[in-house]
């Protein structure tokens, strides 16, 4: 929801076609956050003013004491990234709980363990620092938070450094090879409506195994399958503009 100045991109199978236009620096409003999509969408939706509402009532550019403690008794969080050239990757972090560290209130640290090498999402974030987290309780509470900011990657080593007095968990076969710390621009409520119930199921864990098979090894079936290959001009074309603003805008738009 942060604000963004690429272009603005296709809703699925249709597109927006009411006009708009973008007021002049003198009729703009006081700022809001979300990204132009967003406001040229409530704008042709006419959900301007629930998302207004929500915006006053909900989002925070830190961590309330509320969320804060939320963060830390999570055991997994949902990870948003995106390249260069806004090619997406979500991925899943998880951990005991306070796997997730809160810094402070506009700052908070996840770790990142031996994988498969890949570094989808740390790649995605050496070039484009934006990062989006979900973390969803689907056991207690059926709420979920977002937050939104800039991340870095941060050796084991340097991290241990700079935050002294954060404790490692180099338990259970754990132990942390780098941290992504967030910055954090937004802080806000999922709502509940959709969220299932899930029951806690406790089993042990194998944390620190390299063992293919627990693992997960060829769950899907994908090794024998021909291997990928790029589509022609995949992910290479600007995304289709929803009005004819090149290059999108930043500013708030509305109806005419």
């Amino acid at each position: 929801m942060a604000p963004r100045t690429q272009p603005l991109a296709q809703t699925g199978p249709t597109t927006v076609r009411r006009t708009v236009e973008v007021p002049s620096p003198s009729e703009e409003c006081d700022p809001t956050p979300g990204s132009a999509g967003e406001h040229l969408l409530q704008c042709a939706y006419g959900t301007e003013p629930r998302a207004r509402r929500f915006y006053a009532d909900q989002v925070r550019d830190r961590l309330l004491p509320t969320m804060a403690a939320f963060v830390q008794r999570m055991e997994m969080v949902f990870v948003a990234s995106a390249d260069a050239r806004g090619e997406c990757d979500a991925s899943l972090r998880a951990g005991p709980p306070g796997f997730i560290r809160v810094l402070d209130a506009r700052t908070l640290a996840y770790p990142e363990y031996r994988g498969n090498g890949v570094h989808a999402s740390l790649g995605n974030i050496s070039e484009n620092g934006h990062v989006g987290l979900l973390m969803v309780d689907f056991v207690e509470d059926l709420i979920g938070l977002h937050v939104n900011g800039g991340g870095r990657i941060v050796e084991a080593a340097d991290f241990a450094t700079a935050f002294p007095h954060v404790p490692m968990d180099d338990d259970r076969g754990r132990q942390s090879e780098r941290w992504v710390v967030v910055e954090v621009e937004e802080a806000y409520i999922h709502c509940r409506k959709h969220i299932p119930r899930m029951a806690r199921v406790f089993e042990k864990r194998e944390w620190g195994t390299d063992d293919p098979g627990r693992k997960g090894g060829d769950y899907f079936g994908a090794k024998e399958t021909p291997r990928w290959r790029p589509r022609p001009h995949a992910g290479r074309r600007r995304f289709p503009s929803t009005t004819h603003l090149g290059g999108g805008s930043a500013r708030v738009l509305r109806p005419r």
